[in-house]
């Protein structure tokens, strides 16, 4: 990655927390957490990204390409994804407990946040039943049309491949499916 994102989450510049002391900041909080030792000024979003940048680089090293041994290669691998996936599982906690505080320090925003999802998911769901509803037209418009055909055996040429031609000339073209 080409910038770290040490500050992303904050809203600050990478590096120490201005909060004062007690009030611990999201930069602090991301440090503190326990049996993981780290750096003075490394976040769990550093290490996540460094492991990230771990799994590809072992992905795509010289030494695993031209590596003959196939067990040490995938050993190195699988420790490279097992830390990646370690660091997410505590990053994943840490955001989870923010999640938590949030809800018990302001609990109408979660109540509005899950308002507005819901909000989204009938808007969703409204625009598929009208998409459904406009194939729907659109097919009983066609069986409308072929039933107003067969009805009409008068205006039919003679000689069955004439009929035939006829038919096959007023069948629609099948839609794409997007």
């Amino acid at each position: 990655m080409a910038a770290p994102l040490g500050g992303m989450f904050s809203g600050q510049p990478p590096g120490p927390s201005g909060a004062p002391p007690g009030h611990p900041g999201q930069a602090s909080l991301l440090q503190a957490t326990p049996g993981a030792p780290r750096s003075a000024n490394s976040t769990l979003v550093d290490e996540l990204e460094s492991s990230f940048e771990a799994c590809f680089a072992s992905l795509v090293s010289q030494d695993y390409v031209n590596g003959t041994d196939q067990e040490e290669i995938r050993t190195g691998v699988d420790q490279c994804i097992q830390k990646f996936l370690d660091i997410a599982r505590q990053t994943e906690c840490f955001f989870l407990q923010k999640r938590l505080q949030l809800s018990v320090q302001k609990p109408e925003q979660v109540i509005k946040e899950d308002v507005s999802e819901l909000r989204n998911e009938l808007q969703r769901k409204d625009a598929l039943v009208q998409k459904h509803l406009t194939k729907l037209r659109h097919w009983q418009q066609v069986l409308e049309d072929i039933n107003v055909q067969h009805k009409k055996p008068t205006e039919i040429p003679q000689g069955s491949l004439a009929y035939l031609e006829q038919a096959s000339a007023n069948i629609p073209a099948p839609l794409k499916q997007t």
